[in-house]
């Protein structure tokens, strides 16, 4: 019981000296303070600064730290596509002047304007040399696109299954894209059959008619 009573009175005048450590001292002159407080505030400061310091810059820097890592990542990204891009450019060089090669090949294909006349004529050639009788030949309205027109044609013809099969036949054929829609058969009296068709074919656009139409396509959209 004795030394009990001795340990709670040492920690008791522990406490007390503490205490008295911290009581009246002057803020003027810290250094004349005991020890203990003046570890004490030098800690305090340490802590404010470092918390001061995170608040006011440290995190707008690691922020920004963040930012640049991003940017970074995503430059790298960029350099890494250009690369094999770059590795590659002779390959892409050689697939585009391929693409320009089959773009042309289709595109001779498709009349000028001069030449739509005998192209019509060549359609209804190709019906007469089979024996069929047209009972409609009627061209639409053309309807412009990028660089060609399309020119419907609304064709309705006379004949037996044979011959309009070879007709059919004789236009898919043709130097020039010539496209049958809407195809329509209906039989006639003695086995004849009457074949209604929308006839589609394309020219392509010159260079005039291509600035114009951009030019209205312009216009529309600065309507809008």
């Amino acid at each position: 019981m004795g030394l009990r009573v001795s340990m709670e009175q040492i920690r008791g005048r522990d406490y007390q000296s503490l205490m008295r450590d911290f009581k009246g001292l002057d803020p003027n002159d810290p250094g004349q303070w005991p020890l203990l407080p003046r570890v004490t505030f030098l800690i305090a400061v340490f802590f404010a600064i470092v918390v001061g310091g995170w608040w006011l810059d440290w995190s707008n820097q690691l922020s920004q730290l963040d930012t640049k890592r991003e940017e970074e990542s995503r430059l790298k990204q960029e350099w890494k596509e250009k690369k094999e891009q770059a590795v590659n450019l002779p390959e892409y060089k050689r697939q585009l002047s391929e693409i320009d090669r089959q773009f042309g090949a289709l595109l001779k294909q498709l009349p000028n304007r001069s030449e739509m006349e005998a192209l019509l004529a060549d359609i209804n050639q190709a019906g007469l040399g089979r024996g069929l009788q047209f009972e409609l030949f009627k061209p639409g309205s053309e309807v412009m696109k990028d660089f060609y027109a399309e020119l419907p044609i609304a064709v309705r013809v006379i004949g037996n299954y044979h011959d309009l099969g070879e007709f059919v036949s004789d236009v898919a054929q043709m130097p020039r894209i010539v496209t049958l829609n809407d195809i329509a058969i209906e039989t006639q009296k003695d086995g004849v059959l009457k074949f209604d068709a929308t006839a589609v074919t394309y020219r392509y656009l010159d260079d005039d008619e291509v600035a114009k139409l951009r030019k209205e396509k312009a216009k529309e959209k600065a309507a809008k």
